[in-house]
């Protein structure tokens, strides 16, 4: 594993590791979840209308998690996952109860900017994502509408978003037409 070093940046902190999971790893955790997972497509409300998600997902965790209208009740996670819960929480020095997993089916499924700043999240919440599949574009951009930065989320890597980044940045996966391959992200978390 690489060398765990966060990146400040204005109001918030960033730690990127390109080869988090080695590629058997990534390969064997990405097939695993496809076979198993009891992926849905969710609906959510956005400026007063509701709407599909462009990505399908599955919710694990030891408590209920909202946003955007929809209520995504408790799971308990599967030992496979709560191993890579364990690991991302001793990288990140943030322990972590619950994931979010979304299957993004090809360039076309995509998150809109956002923040994960929910009050069940904390004053300060850190987020750990991993990346599998196909490598894709993450976005964040300030409040301040100047600063902007990009990552290509590679096969097996994490990111892990930290400090006020929730706050004062806003993240995005955006859609892709060279993207033909499916991607999955796991998103883990902290709910209080």
């Amino acid at each position: 594993m690489q060398n765990t070093q966060w990146q400040n940046i204005q109001n918030g902190q960033l730690m990127y590791l390109e080869e988090f999971l080695t590629p058997d790893e990534a390969d064997i955790l990405y097939q695993t979840l496809m076979d198993t997972m009891p992926w849905r497509q969710e609906s959510i409300t956005l400026f007063g209308k509701t709407v599909a998600q462009p990505r399908l997902q599955v919710w694990f965790g030891d408590k209920a998690y909202q946003y955007s209208g929809l209520k995504l009740e408790a799971n308990p996670m599967p030992d496979l996952i709560q191993k890579l819960c364990d690991q991302c929480s001793r990288t990140a020095g943030q322990l972590f109860n619950s994931v979010l997993i979304n299957l993004y089916r090809d360039g076309y499924d995509s998150m809109g900017w956002h923040q994960d700043n929910e009050p069940e999240l904390g004053d300060a919440p850190v987020i750990a994502s991993i990346s599998l599949g196909a490598e894709r574009k993450f976005a964040l951009k300030h409040n301040n509408g100047q600063d902007k930065l990009a990552y290509q989320l590679k096969h097996g890597s994490l990111l892990i978003m930290a400090g006020d980044m929730q706050h004062y940045w806003k993240h995005a996966l955006p859609k892709s037409r060279k993207v033909h391959h499916p991607r999955i992200n796991l998103t883990f978390r902290h709910i209080k």
